[in-house]
């Protein structure tokens, strides 16, 4: 199985994969909407959409929006279709077909018509994502203070539910030298990113004291090509045989010729993986420790975090949209 969560409306949905005799009947394919070519317009009105969220505070917008699309991809399936339609579960398929996840790959040349969600050449998706695996001991803790955070805000993790929640998926630990240390479950989380890296995103703060309980105070361990710097932070000392892997390392490759300067930073051999700057903690450059990290001149400062008070956080002293409307009333 693996589950999406959707935390601002306290709702899961689960998805149970099984295999079935080769003989059954069916031709099931799982092209998922999201990784579908989309008209370009559709995707720059979508974009500009929430671009405007963003400027406006408009944090109610987020969560109709999000309820939308959930509602939106519910109805369709998600992409699976069983003999070229979806007419309701179970889906029965080929494994190779099951377990691919969209079609951008086929795109047709038609002069960018149609694109791919986030082809640089039009204006359609920018985001961050982070990505880390807690083991299974820590799993019920985590979840509790992700809802706790929700109680505090409800509407904070709206923006999530927008991409389709956060995505859970069971690993098993393995004997590799960089491999889980633990059985777990993988959190994924995609979020809005701006085209301007000084530009602070609605709910910053939760969105950061997430990430930091994920990968410190629960330990969790990074995806490897999904994070921002901040995510790599002391991840080689949290594997028990990351010894071993950089001595195999050096053995097959003495010249450095598969390493630069990213990977050696990721994997400790390098300083530099946080880089301190005005505004880097909302680029998820650094952890913030001073106001200039953040984003003083938009209100927006260097707090500890609301539940973990070890997080250091870019937190604003600007109002939702929602909030103003209400002290407008008054």
């Amino acid at each position: 199985a693996d589950v999406s969560w959707y935390p601002s409306q306290q709702k899961a949905l689960y998805r149970i994969d099984d295999r079935v005799s080769v003989n059954t009947y069916g031709n099931g394919l799982y092209d998922f909407t999201g990784f579908r070519s989309t008209l370009s317009l559709a995707l720059a009105v979508i974009r500009s959409t929430e671009e405007l969220q963003e400027a406006t505070r408009d944090a109610n917008g987020k969560c109709i929006s999000a309820k939308l699309i959930n509602a939106t991809l519910a109805g369709s399936g998600y992409g699976l279709t069983n003999n070229g339609i979806f007419s309701g579960y179970p889906i029965v398929g080929f494994h190779n077909r099951m377990q691919s996840s969209g079609t951008c790959l086929d795109s047709l040349d038609d002069q960018m018509i149609t694109s791919c969600p986030w082809d640089s050449r039009i204006k359609g998706e920018f985001l961050h994502q982070t990505t880390f695996s807690i083991s299974l001991s820590f799993i019920k803790n985590f979840i509790e203070d992700v809802q706790k955070l929700i109680d505090l805000e409800p509407k904070a993790l709206c923006g999530l539910e927008q991409y389709n929640g956060i995505l859970m998926r069971y690993v098993t630990s393995s004997s590799a030298y960089l491999g889980k240390t633990d059985d777990a479950v993988d959190f994924d989380i995609t979020y809005y990113r701006s085209k301007d890296p000084l530009t602070p995103r609605l709910f910053e703060d939760i969105l950061e004291e997430i990430e930091q309980i994920g990968l410190f105070k629960y330990g969790g361990l990074p995806h490897w090509g999904k994070n921002r710097n901040v995510g790599f932070v002391g991840a080689i000392d949290k594997y028990n045989k990351a010894d071993k892997f950089l001595k195999v390392k050096d053995e097959y490759d003495p010249r450095g010729l598969f390493s630069n300067e990213w990977t050696n930073q990721v994997l400790g051999l390098k300083e530099g993986i946080t880089i301190l700057k005005d505004g880097c903690a909302l680029e998820g450059l650094c952890i913030c420790s001073q106001d200039s990290h953040c984003a003083p001149t938009k209100s927006y400062f260097c707090r500890p975090g609301k539940i973990y008070k070890e997080a250091r956080v870019c937190r604003g002293d600007v109002k939702t949209k929602e909030q103003n409307d209400s002290r407008d009333e008054l």
